[in-house]
């Protein structure tokens, strides 16, 4: 028998409903359903959490493994949250980028007249200060996608990226 533990600090309350679980804690709450194999067991003894199988084959390990991390993720999420930090930076032309609703205007990259968009994903928030942009929420997946959709707005294409390193790189991860 194979099985993983995960220990659930105070003030956090965890429910399970088959391999559906529900994390919350004082910054909210998320819901997440598990991609487990047949005959996986979800379990919560007063402040653990056991995910075990009899089936020991490396493919059930690992997907354990993986549901274990994830549900650290949302635990981590609604106690601390997640923070991703960008930098603006251009050496031609001056980059305004503004948040419009659920989307991120990036205006005059490398002169052009048309806006870059990055989607903000689900209920992140995006803050910009000066050159700095940051963007935070409480599910790691939604957090680091938006900051990646921003990056990847301004990837230079067609031109040489030794000499216009202009764009909006991330600079720090962190919870």
């Amino acid at each position: 028998m194979y099985f993983q533990e995960l220990v659930i600090p105070e003030g956090v309350d965890v429910e399970i409903s088959k391999y559906t679980v529900m994390v919350s804690g004082p910054k909210g709450s998320q819901q997440k359903t598990l991609e487990l194999e047949k005959g996986t067991n979800v379990e919560k003894t007063e402040n653990k959490l056991k995910i075990s199988s009899e089936n020991e084959e490396r493919k059930v390990k690992a997907k354990i493994g993986t549901s274990i991390a994830h549900v650290q993720n949302m635990i981590d999420g609604v106690t601390k949250g997640f923070v991703y930090k960008l930098k603006v930076i251009y050496s031609h032309f001056p980059i305004t980028v503004k948040v419009e609703k659920d989307k991120v205007m990036i205006q005059n990259f490398l002169g052009e007249r048309t806006s870059r968009i990055a989607k903000i994903i689900g209920e992140t928030q995006v803050k910009i200060e000066g050159q700095e942009v940051s963007v935070t929420g409480t599910e790691l997946e939604e957090v680091s996608q938006t900051a990646a959709n921003i990056e990847q707005a301004t990837r230079i294409v067609g031109f040489d990226k030794k000499v216009f390193q202009d764009g909006i790189y991330i600079t720090q991860k962190g919870g």
